[in-house]
């Protein structure tokens, strides 16, 4: 097991509680969906998956999910609604930026946590390398911001991203069919922030 620091291990209990993120989970898949032919014979895989709020609205159109992070903490409410999801899911507590991970998915998803990894080339070399023949992904994330969306950065490298930036760099690792638009906005007492999913096929 892995002996990281866990920087969501007090927060994972009541994060879906939290009915901003389970309603941004819910247009981000919905923007998936829109703009992936997903189906139900897919394998696919949610890169930082935590509680699995992405992961429950994507349930319905593959056939099995596995679900990979780093904090046991999200990961163990994941499991609790396990039996919930409409399709097979596969728990993976793993940090893919520092572990070898050798099995190959249709297609991988993430939503808000790219933001958290440093070497964002790095990563999609390895998303893509990870992808079958046709293979997708559609990561969703914050678009630029000041610093201020969350209350203390422990742990995020990036202050969101440049649209043009990040399609420069999933191209220059293989990607085609790069798209980028907006899938939601998040509402603060101080500030609108939003958020982008980019989609792309090997």
């Amino acid at each position: 097991m892995s002996t990281h620091k866990d920087n969501f291990k007090d927060k994972a209990s009541t994060w879906d509680k939290n009915n901003k993120r389970v309603l941004g989970a819910k247009k981000i898949s919905d923007l998936i969906v829109k703009n992936i032919n997903l189906q139900k014979g897919m394998n696919i895989m949610d890169f930082g998956a935590g509680t699995g709020l992405l992961s429950f609205c994507i349930s319905d159109y593959v056939h099995k999910i596995t679900a990979v992070d780093n904090s046991s903490a999200m990961l163990k409410e994941f499991a609790m609604k396990q039996s919930l999801f409409k399709c097979d899911t596969e728990l993976l507590e793993l940090d893919i930026t520092t572990n070898d991970h050798n099995k190959t998915y249709n297609g991988i998803i993430s939503s808000m946590t790219i933001h958290h990894i440093e070497d964002i080339a790095s990563l999609f070399s390895k998303f893509y390398n990870m992808l079958d023949e046709h293979g997708f992904i559609a990561i969703a994330d914050l678009d630029c911001e000041d610093g201020t969306f969350h209350s203390e950065n422990t742990g995020v490298f990036h202050f969101g991203f440049a649209r043009e930036e990040l399609i420069d760099i999933a191209k220059s690792v293989g990607f085609s069919n790069v798209h980028i638009e907006t899938a939601n906005t998040i509402n603060k007492p101080h500030k609108t922030f939003s958020v982008f999913l980019l989609t792309a096929t090997v």
